[in-house]
């Protein structure tokens, strides 16, 4: 029995311990950098925690991201790296969980000396374009990403030139980003900046290529992504506009066909906006020598996840101004990646359009693989096409190959995603309502991926109506009252809105005459017959608040209840009183004496009242004109009443 005890306890302290150490192990998950060292060439592999599968996902791998600590940096996972110079490294890795339940691991730095360069090697050139902005992951609430600005001089002489980088939007109430940390590694100088300079001069070869007036419609158009730019001014300013915070970053001595790069640690702040199907950018601008105004932008955009799923579909359309969007076009971004072991010939993309938006004005902004877009009849060249169902646009590459990510001696992951942009327009009739949409995604004939929503939704903006009309009150005497008023609500709601109002309203009524008769004795001990008939008129200026909710049926009929409270601002009381005294106790006797007066008495801020009011509209319900008639039911029943008015919404 004894050793049965020890048993049981040994048992469940073992137990106590495991549970212990898997809640740690899954807390705290750690990649590790072990690096093989050649003299001055190193070999990098990762060691990661286990990950957790997402049950329905694709299978669940890592993506990885190095910086090597003297201004080069990779994305294979297993990378090879030739140091230039003796010295000491900071090795840094970022490694993304891509469908895995968890947090990213975290890294810390690992310290690489170099003793030796024997190792040569020769500089490949690796950048398309003189700037680029890249990230290591999507932007997650509460993580750290890296933003990778690159350039490259690509002028014949040596420049010294500014890099601007704007972030944090001014469309989102709360920052989305700050920075940790700034690394460079060619004496580069990053600053705040609140000012800006510029030469008000243009590079020659560029104002020769340039007429006047092209220069002119550069002033007005839209930015767009890595276009040559010469109003330095215009795009500052714009941008300042668009965004809150802004970083100078300024170089010196950058030979000709010279590449840099520079990394920027962002932290995610918590408050970032939690609509994971929004669209949110960085934006850099390249100066690439400082004697001119010449000038690149690049917009780096990113989707907002909350979890890394390489196949996701957003819209620049998570929160709008519906008195805006009339002539605004919707911007869609489906993104998708090869997880399989060969490459993907065609891809079909089937993604909902919401009814109120217009298939028909669909247009391809951008694609990867690149491609042209189909013609009607068959080809065998690669391209893109798109076809149409009642509720859907698909779109189909053709006869393409987009690498997988399980493929052999795939190094690049990026190699293995691709992407449709694509803007529609609103349908003619559209109405203020949220909308959603996914994407079915089927890789040749495999199974197909679902995305998550992408949604669309309006801010409740505000409406204010100018209101007039008259109260009948069928148990008043002689009663005539008419208001004006104003009401506040959302702008234009599709179906339940709330509405405030606020009425003057100016009311004269008469209450019933009043008639007393007694009999009086004078001092002399005569009695005699005494009628007093008293007359009363108000007259009232009346302050209402009615708070209702309100139901369109359709954009000519609505319906609305709710709180109707009244308070006399002001009350004037006229009463004239006739009194006439009878010659002795006979019906028939004459007057001797008629006695005449009139009092006027004023009272502010009383009689309170409560209601309930019912009501309906005919006319435009959601905007513009329409009548109405609404019944007050008082608590106090001699005012409860009709009231019939003219409404105009704005």
């Amino acid at each position: 029995m004894f050793k049965k005890t020890i048993f049981h306890i040994i048992c469940l302290i073992s137990f106590y311990g495991f549970s212990q150490e898997t809640l740690v192990t899954d807390s705290i998950r750690v990649a590790t950098i072990l690096p093989t060292v050649n003299q001055n060439e190193v070999k990098f592999t990762p060691k990661t925690p286990q990950l957790n599968q997402i049950a329905g996902a694709p299978k669940a791998f890592y993506t990885h991201y190095w910086e090597f600590g003297d201004g080069q940096f990779s994305t294979e996972e297993n990378p090879t790296h030739v140091y230039k110079e003796k010295g000491e490294y900071n090795v840094k890795l970022w490694a993304t969980n891509n469908y895995d339940t968890g947090k990213p691991p975290t890294s810390r730095p690992k310290k690489v000396v170099i003793n030796s360069t024997n190792i040569t090697f020769d500089d490949v050139a690796t950048m398309n374009n003189d700037f680029i902005l890249k990230r290591n992951r999507e932007p997650v609430p509460d993580e750290e990403m890296v933003a990778i600005v690159r350039y490259k001089n690509i002028k014949n002489y040596t420049t010294n030139g500014k890099i601007y980088l704007f972030y944090n939007e001014n469309e989102f109430k709360a920052d989305n980003f700050e920075i940790l940390e700034t690394r460079m590694y060619h004496n580069e100088k990053s600053s705040d900046a609140n000012t800006f300079t510029y030469t008000g001069k243009m590079d020659s070869d560029v104002f020769d290529i340039a007429s006047v007036s092209a220069i002119n419609q550069i002033k007005h158009q839209q930015l767009q992504d890595t276009t040559v730019k010469t109003n330095l001014p215009l795009t500052l300013k714009e941008s300042e506009f668009l965004y809150k915070n802004w970083r100078v970053i300024e170089f010196d001595n950058m030979k000709p066909e010279e590449e840099r790069n520079i990394f920027v640690s962002l932290k995610t702040t918590p408050e970032m906006i939690k609509d994971t199907s929004a669209i949110i950018s960085v934006r850099g601008v390249y100066v690439p020598d400082s004697n001119y105004d010449n000038h690149k932008v690049k917009d780096m955009e990113m989707e907002i996840v909350t979890s890394h799923d390489p196949n996701k579909m957003s819209s620049n359309g998570t929160l709008m101004n519906y008195r805006l969007v009339r002539f605004k076009n919707l911007k869609y971004k489906i993104k998708f990646q090869n997880n399989g072991e060969g490459p993907a010939r065609t891809i079909r993309l089937e993604t909902d359009i919401p009814e109120m938006l217009d298939k028909a004005s669909i247009k391809i902004l951008d694609m990867y693989p690149k491609c042209d877009i189909c013609p009607k009849r068959d080809v065998i060249y690669s391209c893109l096409d798109t076809t149409y169902t009642d509720s859907q646009a698909i779109f189909t590459f053709k006869n393409i190959y987009l690498l997988g990510s399980e493929q052999k001696n795939v190094k690049e992951y990026d190699s293995t995603k691709g992407f449709v942009k694509y803007s529609i327009k609103f349908a003619k009739d559209f109405h203020k309502k949220k909308t959603k949409s996914r994407t079915s995604i089927i890789f040749d004939k495999n199974e197909p991926i679902i995305t998550n929503y992408s949604t669309t939704r309006f801010t409740p903006g505000l409406s204010i109506g100018l209101k007039a009309g008259v109260n009948s009150f069928s148990n008043l005497n002689d009663s005539e009252s008419y208001f004006f008023g104003v009401t506040l609500s959302p702008y234009k709601s599709y179906r339940w809105y709330w509405q405030v109002e606020l009425q003057n309203n100016f009311h004269e009524y008469q209450q019933d005459t009043q008639v007393q008769e007694e009999f009086v004795d004078d001092p002399q001990g005569f009695r005699f017959r005494q009628r007093t008939t008293t007359n009363t008129t108000f007259n009232n200026i009346d302050w209402d608040v009615p708070v209702l909710i309100r139901y369109n049926i359709n954009n000519y009929l609505g319906l609305g209840a709710g709180l109707h409270n009244t308070i006399s601002v002001s009350e004037k009381q006229n009463q004239d009183i006739l009194i006439e005294q009878y010659e002795g106790s006979e019906p028939d006797a004459p007057v001797f004496n008629t006695i005449e007066d009139s009092q006027e008495t004023t009272n502010s801020f009383t009689n309170l009242r409560s209601g309930l009011l019912f009501e309906a509209t005919a006319g435009f319900a959601r905007i513009g004109p329409s009548l109405g008639a609404r019944y007050i039911m008082n608590f106090d029943s001699d005012f409860s009443y009709w009231q019939f008015y003219a409404i105009w919404k704005f």
